[in-house]
């Protein structure tokens, strides 16, 4: 065990319960407010499992792939701020939880991963389901451990939440050995960890605090640019009143959506590849760049050596490793966004700090004359559905307040750019990974967080294969998820880009196997419906959201050529911008 000086209000020995680790584990995660966790059962982890089995203050929900375990319990923590937990096996438990870790990792998920391993005495024996877990994980966790003592495990566990929740999240794995988890030891659980090495800052310094208040007074051309730091950090309400002070327009990426309210006429959408015309312009010509809770992501940014070329730049993030890592920044602030962004609010109202009026003014001039340029414009005929009109209905339909999930591809954008999130916490996908698969287990993650909620899987027919077995799941718990297919016959994405960049030479981005969606739904035991044309949108959406409490399949077959617009080919400046 560490030093007895890390930890605080350890029960002492005399008074302490002797639990073997099976127990052990089950109760720190009770310990630990834990009330849903993600798993698939193995050799390795029995003796957890047969401890789960014997409890009810915490439910297990029996995935049928460990990736979707780990995307579940990923999507839980994002739809709630809470720490997911995923259990799995060892070997090949542990190396399919692999990308559901990395997809976590990119976003900065906090998120707990338990996995099996075999006894201490056969590790590095190429023992049955042996795989080296801690050296896997290594470059895709916050951090991990390989448990050895059971005396070891309860402030090992302490730690491993701690670590994920603060600072900059993300997910730790605790790799534990099956004898570790059968021995016996007294439990002592810490209330609080200290790690002498690990001291995240919370409060942003106060002189350059001052120093990027007084250039948001005297801008001419701000614009602020706000990332999934701002939902992590649970910072939107303090972020809307310092928007909204100053007057200035906002922009987010794809993981800050819902940051700030989309109906806001502040809000210019979204920037970046897929960004709007009036975002993307407003970066490259504005004059301060206030960025938040981002990390000037390469699909953000495009040709970094042209990227916002006029601007002086403020960057404020928990995380020091990220300011200034792909952007100088002129004022860095390290500390969390939610107290920076209230410390900021407090000195406003004391220094009586307001926008620049008439240049802000001139400014908006300028926006406006980008936004008539109405980027997003389409055309819906009467024969071929549009996928952006689906996602339009839906949004009318849901009055914005779904929780949305997505997959990953031409769906993923165009649910960004129509559905207009206004709340926080209402859109989940995987942002930094780009991962396929992610869409239908995080909807059950998302479903369990919030079982009132109406819950929208936005997929295509190539993404929703990847993990489309978790169909089976959603019938085992009842979880009425909505999935919307919008079904297109391509690998759409792909075929884009072998449209603008391969010469139309489409190399397997052609799916010419698909099976019937409407009756694999129902061989599941779920609700198929089908759109061919666009009078039938929106009496299909209609259906499935009248059905609440079941599982619903929508498969929309939408235009096969339509493209997502705008777009900054890889390698332009934002404001090279493809359009319609």
């Amino acid at each position: 065990m560490n030093a007895p000086h890390q930890n605080e209000g350890v029960i002492p020995d005399a008074l302490a319960t002797e639990l073997t680790g099976a127990e052990i584990v089950v109760r720190a995660l009770r310990d630990e407010g834990v009330e849903v966790i993600f798993g698939y059962p193995g050799g390795a982890v029995l003796y957890i499992y047969d401890e789960l089995d014997k409890q009810d203050a915490i439910q297990h929900i029996l995935v049928r792939h460990e990736q979707a375990a780990v995307h579940a319990a990923d999507a839980y923590a994002r739809a709630t701020g809470k720490v997911g937990v995923a259990l799995v096996t060892s070997g090949p438990g542990a190396t399919n939880a692999v990308t559901g870790i990395a997809t976590a990792y990119m976003d900065s998920i906090p998120l707990v991963v338990i996995s099996g391993q075999v006894p201490v005495a056969l590790i590095g024996n190429d023992a049955f389901q042996e795989v080296d877990t801690v050296g896997i994980t290594r470059p895709c966790t916050k951090h991990n451990f390989l448990v050895r003592d059971v005396r070891e495990l309860a402030q090992t566990i302490k730690k491993a939440f701690y670590l994920a929740a603060s600072g900059r999240p993300g997910p730790v794995l605790i790799d534990i050995p099956k004898d570790v988890t059968a021995k016996r030891c007294p439990y002592e659980y810490p209330e609080k960890v200290l790690l002498r090495s690990y001291k995240p800052t919370i409060r942003g310094h106060s002189g350059q605090l001052r120093k990027a208040l007084g250039l948001m007074a005297e801008a001419e051309r701000p614009l602020f640019y706000t990332g999934g730091g701002v939902i992590l950090a649970n910072a939107s309400v303090p972020l809307t009143r310092l928007v909204r002070h100053f007057g200035a327009p906002i922009t987010q990426t794809l993981m800050g959506l819902g940051g700030y309210p989309a109906n806001d006429p502040q809000f210019l959408g979204m920037l970046g590849m897929h960004g709007t015309f009036e975002a993307n312009m407003a970066v490259q010509h504005c004059d301060l760049l206030i960025a938040l809770g981002a990390r000037f992501d390469d699909r953000v940014t495009g040709n970094l050596a042209h990227f916002a070329p006029h601007a002086k730049i403020i960057h404020v993030d928990v995380d020091p490793a990220s300011i200034s890592k792909n952007v100088k920044v002129d004022v860095p602030v390290v500390g969390d966004l939610g107290s920076v962004l209230e410390e900021m609010l407090d000195w406003v109202q004391e220094s009586g700090l307001h926008g620049n009026g008439p240049a802000l003014e001139r400014w908006w001039q300028q926006i406006e004359e980008w936004r008539s340029r109405d980027c997003l414009h389409y055309e819906q005929g009467e024969s071929i559905i549009k996928p952006q009109y689906v996602i339009q209905k839906l949004h009318e339909l849901t009055g914005g307040d779904a929780i949305v999930t997505s997959d990953v591809g031409q769906h993923q954008m165009w649910a960004a750019q129509f559905y207009g999130f206004a709340k926080p916490r209402r859109w989940i996908n995987s942002g930094g990974l780009g991962t396929m698969g992610f869409g239908l287990p995080a909807a059950m993650g998302a479903q369990l967080a919030e079982p009132s909620a109406t819950v929208v899987c936005i997929t295509g027919e190539g993404s929703i294969q990847m993990n489309i077995q978790e169909l089976s799941t959603c019938q085992q718990y009842k979880l009425p998820i909505k999935v919307l297919c919008l079904n297109n016959g391509y690998l759409g994405m792909v075929r884009q880009w072998q449209e603008f960049f391969y010469e139309e030479r489409y190399a397997s981005s052609y799916m010419d196997a698909l099976p019937d969606f409407v009756k694999l739904a129902e061989a599941y035991g779920h609700v198929g419906l089908r759109a061919e044309k666009p009078s039938e949108v929106e009496p299909v959406l209609k259906e499935a959201l009248r059905l609440k409490d079941r599982l619903v399949f929508m498969d929309f077959l939408v235009d096969r050529t339509e493209n997502v617009y705008p777009m900054v080919p890889a390698g332009a400046a934002l404001s090279d911008m493809i359009l319609v």
